[in-house]
């Protein structure tokens, strides 16, 4: 595996397993410069969102890197005041627009908003069928979101995207979505720096020659996690995906699975302030 390998969707699109989030990255330079510094250094997954409010920035650097459209993976999110039908389409346009792009690799729901989130998932259904992206999926969608989306829903969500990390392992959600083929991929991988002093992850990472957060986005692609850690700096960019010349044992695995207490960084999507 390399920084440009892919899970395939249930669809056939192939996303990468390892790619850049920008959430919190300012709009403008910062943007500009973290997204330009990835795709310089291999990445080829870019990961934004409409609240972000940096899309402008992402679509600056995707042009002034002057890679292929066709050779990067860009995902972007609606945000809950947009879901609904007709204002989810109108809030695809105005992020396609502020990317400066032609379509989506993938478009996901950003939280299950109650009672709007099925009307959001036709919308994405109906971009899909018009071949303005290659996948949908949605994020932050326990089990019972899930359950409740495919009652009604034409097409099975290709990605769930959730908050995901030693702390805090996700097992239900995992299995479900293994079950379903529906892709999991992690936000805040690092649960924003609180693993990186660990007792077990620094003596495994001391073991590898290797940093903490090294280790942690190692264990994500064993696990079968897609992954999308968040740096604006160059070096760190850099040391991120540098994840693909060691392997950990089954007895590392095992005992950074351990780890977990079921606690978050970010909101529970059943308690959220929509």
């Amino acid at each position: 595996m390399n920084l440009q390998s892919t899970v395939t969707l249930h669809n056939g699109v192939k996303m990468p397993w390892f790619g850049l989030g920008v959430f919190k990255v300012e709009e403008g330079q910062e943007v500009i410069d973290s997204v330009k510094a990835a795709i310089k250094n291999g990445y080829i997954s870019i990961d934004t969102a409409a609240v972000y409010g940096n899309e402008e920035g992402v679509g600056q650097a995707i042009k002034e890197s002057g890679i292929n459209r066709e050779n990067l993976f860009i995902t972007t999110k609606v945000w809950n005041a947009d879901q609904g039908y007709d204002s989810t389409l109108a809030a695809f346009e105005t992020s396609l627009q502020k990317l400066g792009l032609d379509y989506i690799d993938l478009y996901l729901i950003h939280w299950p908003v109650k009672g709007k989130y099925k009307k959001t998932w036709k919308a994405l259904e109906k971009l899909y069928k018009d071949g303005k992206v290659k996948a949908i999926g949605v994020s932050n969608f326990h089990v019972h979101h899930l359950e409740d989306l495919l009652d009604d829903a034409e097409i099975v969500p290709m990605v769930n995207q959730i908050e995901l990390h030693p702390l805090l392992s996700q097992l239900e959600v995992r299995n479900y979505c293994k079950d379903k083929n529906i892709v999991v991929e992690a936000w805040s991988p690092l649960a924003q720096g609180q693993l990186l002093d660990n007792k077990v992850l620094t003596e495994i990472a001391a073991a590898h020659n290797k940093s903490v957060a090294q280790i942690i986005l190692r264990w994500d692609i064993q696990s079968e996690i897609v992954t999308i850690p968040k740096s604006i700096k160059e070096s760190r960019i850099i040391e991120n995906a540098s994840i693909f010349d060691f392997e950990l044992s089954k007895d590392a695995m095992e005992k950074i699975n351990a780890l977990n207490k079921n606690e978050r960084v970010g909101p529970d999507p059943d308690n959220f302030d929509f």
